[in-house]
Formats: C-alpha cells, sequence, structure tokens
C-alpha cells in the first residue's frame, strides 16, 4: 500500500516540508484553479509538479505527483447539454499531458450538482475535536425551507419533516446563511462556488434526467475516454458518492457495489476502475466495505481510508467523520483485504500491485484547531489517522502473520 497525501496547491496550510515529515510516499493533488471543462495545460502540470520538488529552503523533496484527484467531469458532461462534446475533448487532451507528464492514476466523481455534501464543516465532539457532518434534519431544513425545492417534504419522513420545520424555526438569518453555505460547499479545493440560485437552476436541469439517463451518460462518457486511457497505460478511478444515497432529487448511481459493477461491466476495460472510499460507502449499512473490495479489487486502482459513524439504522441518517479506526467500518478488514488484492497482483506479475492510498479526511485536532484549513483536511488529524492505519498495515504485513508458523 503505497502512502500518500492530498495537497491543494500553494494555498494549502500544509507544506511540501509537512509533507515529508508526515513521511508520505507520493502527492495526490490537482489543477484546482483550471475552470471545469478547460484543459490542463503540459504548462500547468509542470508548474504544479516544480511546486512539489522543492521544499521552503529550495532543497529537492523527492516528492512526486502520483495520483490526480480530481480531473473533474462538468455538468456539461453529465447532463450532455450545452457543449458537453468539447469537454469531453478536453478531458481527453487532458488526460493526455497528464500522460506525458508521467502521471497514471485519475480519480474522478459523476455527482450530480453537488460533489460532496455536509451540514456542519466543523461540528464539535465531546473531547473538543471537531469534524464534518451531514445531519439529516439540517439538510431537510435547508432542502425544504432554505432552497424550497418544490415537493421536497415528500421526500423524508413526516417526523423528519416536522423536526426540520422545528429547526428552521429556530435559526436566526446568520444560522440559515452557513447551513445554505455548507451544503453548498462542493468539491475542496475547486475553483467554482454555488449560490442557491446556481444550485436550483442545475436542479431544474435535471428534472427529465432519471438515474437509468445519468447512468447512460456515464457510460456514454467513459466509452470516449477510458480506451484512449487504456492506449496511455492510464488508470480512471470513480469515486463514489458522497453521501451514497439521493439528494435533493437527484439521481445517484455510484452508491452501491452493484452500481459500480454496472459501470465497469458497460465499459469492461483494466482502465475503468474504482475509487475504493470507505467514508463513502461506509455512510451505507447495507455495503459491506470488506466484501466488496475483495470483489471489486482486480478493478481497485486508488483508495481513501476514512471511517464514519452512523447515527442512525435508516438508509438516509445522519453521520459524521470518526477516528480512522473508531466508525462503523472495520477498517482492520478492509485493509486485509487490500493487502490480500495486492499479493494476487504480485503473483500475477501486475505493474499496478502497489495501490496508492491516502488517509481521507480527519478530526480538527491540537493546532489544527486554529488553523482554519480545509474541511475535512486537518494536518495533524490526518497524519493521526495515517499513523494508525500504518500500524495495521506493518501488522498485517509482517512475517509473523503472512507466513504461516512451522
Amino acid at each position: 500500500m503505497r502512502q500518500t497525501w492530498r495537497w491543494f496547491g500553494p494555498k494549502d496550510l500544509a507544506s511540501v516540508d509537512d509533507m515529508l515529515q508526515v513521511g508520505v510516499q507520493g502527492v495526490v493533488t490537482a489543477l484546482h484553479h483550471v475552470p471545469t471543462g478547460a484543459v490542463w495545460t503540459a504548462q500547468e502540470i509542470a508548474a504544479r509538479q516544480g511546486l512539489l520538488a522543492r521544499m521552503t529552503d529550495g532543497a529537492a523533496s523527492n516528492l512526486r505527483w502520483e495520483v490526480v484527484e480530481s480531473l473533474p467531469v462538468s455538468e456539461e458532461i453529465k447532463k450532455q447539454k450545452g457543449n458537453w462534446r468539447d469537454h469531453v475533448a478536453n478531458w481527453k487532451t487532458s488526460l493526455t499531458n497528464l500522460s506525458r507528464a508521467g502521471l497514471d492514476v485519475i480519480c474522478y466523481n459523476f455527482m450530480p450538482v453537488l460533489d460532496w455534501t455536509r451540514t456542519d464543516l466543523r461540528w464539535r465532539l465531546p473531547n473538543g475535536a471537531t469534524c464534518m457532518r451531514f445531519d439529516i434534519i439540517d439538510f431537510a431544513a435547508f432542502d425544504i425551507h432554505i432552497l424550497a425545492r418544490p415537493g421536497a417534504a415528500a421526500d423524508f419522513p413526516p417526523a423528519v419533516v416536522e423536526a426540520a420545520a422545528e429547526r428552521h424555526r429556530g435559526m436566526d438569518d446568520a444560522a440559515r446563511k452557513d447551513l445554505a453555505a455548507n451544503v453548498a460547499f462542493g468539491l475542496p479545493g475547486a475553483a467554482e462556488t454555488m449560490s442557491l440560485a446556481d444550485v436550483r437552476a442545475h436542479l431544474a436541469e435535471y428534472d427529465a434526467i432519471s438515474a437509468e439517463t445519468l447512468r447512460r451518460h456515464l457510460i456514454d462518457f467513459l466509452a470516449e475516454v477510458t480506451p484512449l486511457a487504456q492506449d496511455l497505460g492510464m488508470r480512471l478511478c470513480c469515486h463514489p458518492d458522497d453521501p451514497p444515497f439521493p439528494l435533493l432529487g437527484l439521481p445517484r448511481i455510484m452508491s452501491t457495489e452493484a452500481d459500480f459493477q454496472t459501470v465497469l461491466d458497460a465499459v469492461d476495460l483494466p482502465a475503468n476502475g474504482v475509487t475504493f472510499c470507505t467514508g463513502s460507502f461506509g455512510a451505507r449499512a447495507d455495503n459491506d466495505l470488506p466484501a466488496m473490495m475483495r470483489r471489486l479489487g482486480p478493478r481497485v486502482h486508488f483508495v481513501h481510508l476514512r471511517n464514519v459513524r452512523r447515527e442512525g439504522d435508516t438508509l438516509r441518517d445522519s453521520f459524521h467523520e470518526a477516528e480512522h479506526l473508531t466508525g462503523n467500518t472495520d477498517m482492520v478488514a478492509v485493509i486485509a483485504a487490500i493487502l490480500a488484492e495486492e499479493r494476487r497482483r504480485r503473483a500475477k506479475g501486475r505493474a499496478d500491485w502497489n495501490l496508492p492510498f491516502r488517509p481521507d479526511h480527519g478530526q480538527d485536532i491540537l493546532d489544527d484547531l486554529g488553523r482554519r484549513g480545509q474541511p475535512g483536511y486537518p494536518t495533524i488529524g490526518r497524519l493521526k489517522g495515517l499513523a494508525e492505519l500504518r500500524g495495521i498495515m506493518t501488522a498485517l504485513d509482517h512475517p509473523m502473520v503472512t507466513v504461516a508458523p512451522m
């Protein structure tokens, strides 16, 4: 398992020096400042690689950009509207430029409108740490009363609708504004942010797009870009929906093992693969993560290891970002499945046997609490998670465990 770290570029509060001291082996980043749909030029790619190559004092870092997260897929492509064909062509040009720069793992997602959704970006835990949280009551209050989406109340159980109305009545204008901003926060580090008017406009355009239609659009997109990726020796890996259930009346098509298997079968090339995110998959109680890793393993190209604590027992319920080893996901079993997949790949002679992973998200602890960094991406909280994950990896991969006793 190759240890990587997500970096948001020169504005990231974690520096190249910090990443070296964390001890990561590679970097996951993207050109967040480039508008969605535009080409990632060779010059911009090289500039990002140059930033990673040097420490603050100018010394060589020996850190490399190893995984792209994310090369964004535009709303035009997802809806197949406007100049979507030009955006597909630009995506393919970006792939070529990235390949020429030595990059071969490309993470993307196909979530409509909102790339991920939380209602609180700094929810306080009993020990004083903070984390990101999805509160179903707050979300219903946003959907029904702040966004005022037509028919929104019908998408929630009556008890949630009643609680959301009471929650909304108790909010002042500032609290309502904060909630709306949190829900519409969007992709971490992205160049664009959305207003409520933007969200409403996108939702209106999805009125005629069913889950089946959106899935067909994804397959159409992959049918265009995957053969090129295959020829270039690249690996594309779709990130699951976050959270993995329908929101705002929008279709969600990458939430379960069956969802991924359908798309993998439809474009059955090794380059078409999975970003195995234990946090996103783990927010659904019916996702068996160790078993999913075993079955999807041959097509997993990138791994996010994080944990969530589900706060209820329904499909759509509240959850928060837990410590890496204390949520609902059995992280030891997941890592065991990843290591087993790596051993299978090595036995078959696969060059991509060493799966890149990153400690995803983390709780704000210690000095993180005063930094106000990128929500979900604290330096110390992620380092703590990585240290715990390293311990599991080291133990499970030790000869005392992997070699049968005499």
